[in-house]
């Protein structure tokens, strides 16, 4: 047990009492939130363009490595799961809140 160090579970803390200690508005929030979707939607367009450029040099003939297209081809087939994924929670999150009742 001496390799383990807990002093990236002990700074979660502080992180946390600093992202408490800063107050933004609603509007904020949601430039914030639809700035992160954004930006992994286009990691996940991203990796499809490759994955397509890459099987498509090597259905031309081009110098590409068998393995390098199949690993941009799961790569790029995972983060579109792990978008799915993901969607899919927010949705049902937003049905659950939908059916609470004030």
């Amino acid at each position: 047990m001496e390799g383990i160090s807990l002093s990236s579970v002990t700074n979660t803390g502080n992180v946390w009492k600093s992202e408490q200690s800063k107050t933004s508005t609603p509007y904020e929030a949601q430039q914030d939130f639809a700035s992160v979707l954004k930006e992994s939607m286009n990691k996940v367009n991203e990796a499809q363009v490759e994955s397509d450029n890459l099987t498509s040099k090597l259905a031309n003939g081009e110098d590409v490595e068998l393995h390098t297209v199949m690993i941009a081809s799961k790569k790029a087939s995972l983060t579109m799961q792990a978008t799915l994924e993901v969607r899919n929670k927010v949705v049902e999150a937003y049905q659950e809140m939908m059916r609470m009742s004030i």
